[in-house]
C-alpha cells in the first residue's frame, strides 16, 4: 500500500506538469485514503505539497518564457490574502460537529471530504469538456477586466483556502479567456499563481497544526520528481489530449467520495 501511496504522490506532479492542474485535487485523497491523515491536517500538507510542487514547475516553465509574471501577481493580489486570512481565522474555528440529527452527525472531517469530492465532480467536468486551445498566433491578448479578475481571485482563494486545491482547472480557462494568453503560457502562470496561493495560504497554519515535516519532505520530493517528469512529457505530447481522460478518472474519484462518506461512515 505504500509503494501504491508514493506512486500516486508521483502522479500529483505529472500531472501538474502535463496540464498545469489538477494534481492538487488528487493529493487530499491520496494523503487521507492512502496515508491515513486528518482530512483537515491533510488539507494543511495539501497547500505545502502542491505549492513547493508548482514552483519547481514554474522555474522551468519561466526559463521558457511561458510565465505571465505581471498577470499572476494582478491575479494573486486577491487570492493569495484571501487563501492566508481563510487558513489564519477561518480553519481553525471550524467545530468539530457541524450538525447531528438523528442517528447524522456532520463532523469537520466529513464535510471536509464532502466539499472537496464536489470540488473534484466540478473540476473533472471542466477538465472533460476542457476548452480547445487557440492557436498562438491567433490569441488576441486582452486588456484584463480588473473586477473579474478580482471575483475570480476570491474565488481561487477561497476553494485553496478551504480545500487545500490548488483550483488550476479555474485558472487556466480564466487566464485563458479573460486575459487572452495562450495555453501554455497559461499554464506555467497557473502554476506561479497556484505556487503562491498555497505556499502563503501554508504559513497561515503555522502554530495551528502539528507537522510531520519529514513525511511532508518525502511526498514533496516525490511530487517535485513527478513535475519534472511531466514537464519533459509536456514538451513530447500535447497534455490536453489526456486532460480528457484524467478528467474521467477524477469524476469517478470524486462519485467514489462521497458515496463513501455519507453511505458508509
Amino acid at each position: 500500500m505504500e509503494i501504491i501511496a508514493y506512486l500516486a504522490a508521483a502522479l500529483i506532479g505529472i500531472s501538474l506538469g502535463l496540464i498545469g492542474g489538477g494534481g492538487s485535487i488528487l493529493t487530499m485523497p491520496v494523503l487521507v485514503y492512502l496515508f491515513g491523515v486528518n482530512p483537515l491536517l491533510a488539507t494543511s500538507y495539501s497547500l505545502f505539497i502542491v505549492g513547493t510542487t508548482s514552483l519547481a514547475g514554474t522555474i522551468g516553465n519561466f526559463r521558457r518564457g511561458l510565465v505571465n509574471i505581471k498577470t499572476a501577481l494582478l491575479f494573486g493580489s486577491a487570492s493569495i490574502s484571501t487563501v492566508f486570512l481563510t487558513r489564519k481565522f477561518i480553519i481553525p474555528n471550524i467545530p468539530k460537529t457541524i450538525f447531528s440529527i438523528g442517528g447524522f452527525e456532520l463532523s469537520e472531517n466529513m464535510l471536509m471530504m464532502i466539499l472537496f469530492a464536489l470540488l473534484m465532480v466540478a473540476a473533472a467536468i471542466a477538465m472533460i469538456k476542457g476548452a480547445r486551445e487557440l492557436p498562438g498566433s491567433v490569441v488576441e491578448k486582452r486588456k484584463p477586466h480588473m473586477g473579474k479578475l478580482f471575483c475570480y481571485g476570491l474565488a481561487i482563494g477561497l476553494t485553496t483556502g478551504f480545500l487545500g486545491a490548488g483550483g488550476g482547472f479555474l485558472l487556466i480557462p480564466t487566464l485563458v479567456v479573460l486575459v487572452g494568453l495562450p495555453m501554455k503560457e497559461a499554464v506555467g502562470t497557473s502554476l506561479f499563481i497556484i505556487a503562491l496561493n498555497s505556499v502563503i495560504g501554508f504559513t497561515g497554519d503555522l502554530g495551528h497544526f502539528s507537522i510531520d515535516w519529514v513525511f511532508l519532505a518525502k511526498i514533496t520530493a516525490v511530487a517535485i520528481t513527478g513535475i519534472m517528469a511531466g514537464g519533459v512529457i509536456n514538451r513530447k505530447i500535447d497534455g490536453g489530449k489526456l486532460k480528457k481522460g484524467f478528467g474521467w478518472f477524477v469524476l469517478v474519484m470524486g462519485c467514489y467520495i462521497i458515496l463513501k462518506e455519507i453511505a458508509f461512515n
